[in-house]
């Protein structure tokens, strides 16, 4: 039996996050991660947005840690050479009806304390982006590409210069809340290994509800139902038109089907919104069904008429952690400490999908506020 300070489940951005924060601020940390390396799932199957603030309602956590840490993340990278481009982002009304949303985000966006935000007509927006259409536009300054696996090898490097360390191939299987308050955790791989841990974090993202089912003596009333939502991509095959990421009127469970730029410069769409009728994450099939193409068409071309046949391939998925469910309002972040299931020492984290990768630092200080406790 190992003695461990702190233990967090996950090594995804927001995992590595919190064993960063957590190891920078004293503790011994070991972070426990089923694959063979740092952030194969949901962290590296996304669009590598640094998210603004401004879809989410005001007093949620989304917006509170999509502002908080966007800004955190701007100075995190500047501060470790992680690379990223400042592209800004035009949010596009496609028609006259859609203005009034756009109107609507725009005031939503300036109660969220998003900055850089402006108002454009579509003739000022269209100035801005030759090849685009629309009727009216919401412009986000502060909205960016970065290298998000550059990010995680940053984190990676903190918990590590702070003593921390992370063990591969090693999922959780089962673990138990014990009398004392510590939490006694079975973890498998080639070498199983059983710990005791004083401290907690379950950040295993797509996992993170089999890990608290899995738990002895955590109520399973307390677990939030979830389902599971995939994203499919496809990349431009022509020369890139546009020098900003173009986004749609937001849709159900997701952001629309936008134009997004890796640090190239090159374009890709996506994501779509999937909804998989499962929580399962096992039976996600991540391949990209070409099919799928004709619907991606149909909305570039509401902002982009120019988009040629055949010019867009598959090319790769992902898959979010949904707390709500088709026809529901979208759920927020759920940061499940002791003052929601009274165990001292025990953070869940569930249902953090967008944007939590640029909300990962600002989660990862509440995570070690609420352990502080």
């Amino acid at each position: 039996m190992i003695d461990v300070d702190t233990v967090v489940i996950g090594a995804g951005a927001v995992g590595l996050a919190c064993a960063a924060t957590l190891a920078r601020g004293g503790a011994d940390v070991l972070v426990l991660e089923a694959a063979g390396a740092i952030g194969t799932l949901t962290s590296s199957r996304n669009s590598e947005v640094v998210h603004a603030g401004l879809y989410y309602p005001t007093d949620s956590l989304r917006r509170q840690h999509c502002v908080s840490g966007r800004r955190k993340l701007y100075a995190w990278m500047d501060a470790h050479g992680v690379a990223y481009r400042k592209t800004g982002k035009l949010i596009v009304a496609a028609s006259d009806a859609q203005i009034s949303k756009m109107e609507g985000l725009h005031a939503q966006g300036l109660r969220n304390d998003v900055e850089g935000l402006s108002f454009l007509t579509g003739a000022e927006a269209m100035a801005m982006e030759p090849h685009l259409v629309c009727k009216a536009a919401v412009l986000s300054a502060e909205t960016g590409v970065f290298d998000s696996h550059g990010y995680m090898l940053s984190l990676q490097g903190e918990l590590e210069d702070h003593g921390g360390a992370i063990a591969f191939n090693t999922p959780v299987t089962t673990s138990e809340i014990l009398a004392d308050g510590r939490i006694r955790i079975e973890a498998g791989g080639a070498e199983p290994m059983a710990l005791v841990a004083r401290k907690v974090v379950n950040s295993a993202g797509l996992y993170a509800h089999r890990v608290a089912n899995g738990m002895s003596g955590y109520d399973p009333a307390l677990l939030p139902a979830f389902t599971l939502a995939k994203g499919s991509y496809f990349s431009c095959q022509t020369k890139p038109v546009f020098q900003r990421l173009i986004y749609p009127a937001p849709v159900e469970g997701g952001l629309g089907v936008h134009v997004t730029l890796d640090l190239g410069g090159r374009m890709r769409f996506g994501p779509d919104v999937e909804w998989l009728n499962t929580d399962d994450p096992d039976t996600v099939d991540y391949r990209v069904d070409i099919r799928r193409a004709d619907s991606f068409y149909a909305a570039v071309r509401e902002y982009w008429p120019q988009l040629p046949d055949g010019a867009i391939a598959a090319d790769y998925s992902g898959c979010r952690p949904k707390l709500s469910f088709p026809g529901q309002p979208a759920a927020d972040f759920r940061i499940d400490g002791p003052a929601h299931h009274g165990h001292s020492g025990l953070v869940h984290l569930f249902g953090i999908e967008s944007p939590g990768l640029t909300s990962s630092l600002s989660i990862a200080e509440a995570v070690a506020a609420a352990l502080a406790h």
